[in-house]
């Protein structure tokens, strides 16, 4: 059964012009795109969305890095889309990601690490009602 997960290719991924390289790995890595869009986080938005590391001591600096300028959000669609595009993406450190993954390939750093993936089909659905309507999605 096709289930979904959020993808978002982050300011830094965007600054450097990789949309087009990312987006034709994630459809060749066979997930289907089922809603997309180019949008930059408020402050409040980008605090809202990752809520659950406030107390975290990267916090801020997440919050500023996510807010410095566009993402792309996407609902992606494909069995074990969870755990299928947590694979694609690899290693939050770059250093550690497996060869051909997106974090290999786009992330420059931890903390700069090129996309971002939902870590459960729950968190999937919280993030992907996050970024869009029902009537934005296909």
């Amino acid at each position: 059964m096709a289930n979904t997960t959020l993808m978002m290719i982050k300011p830094d991924a965007v600054e450097k012009g990789h949309i087009g390289n990312i987006l034709e790995k994630v459809t060749s890595a066979g997930f289907t795109i089922k809603a997309l869009k180019l949008t930059q986080l408020t402050v409040d938005n980008a605090e809202s969305f990752y809520e659950v590391h406030k107390e975290r001591p990267f916090f801020e600096e997440l919050i500023t890095f996510m807010t410095r300028g566009p993402i792309v959000a996407a609902v992606l669609e494909k069995e074990n889309a969870v755990s299928d595009f947590r694979t694609l993406i690899g290693s939050t450190n770059p250093s550690e990601a497996a060869e051909g993954t997106l974090r290999k390939l786009y992330a420059t750093s931890m903390g700069e690490n090129a996309v971002h993936g939902s870590d459960s089909d729950e968190n999937a659905a919280l993030e992907a009602s996050f970024h869009f309507s029902q009537r934005e999605r296909f």
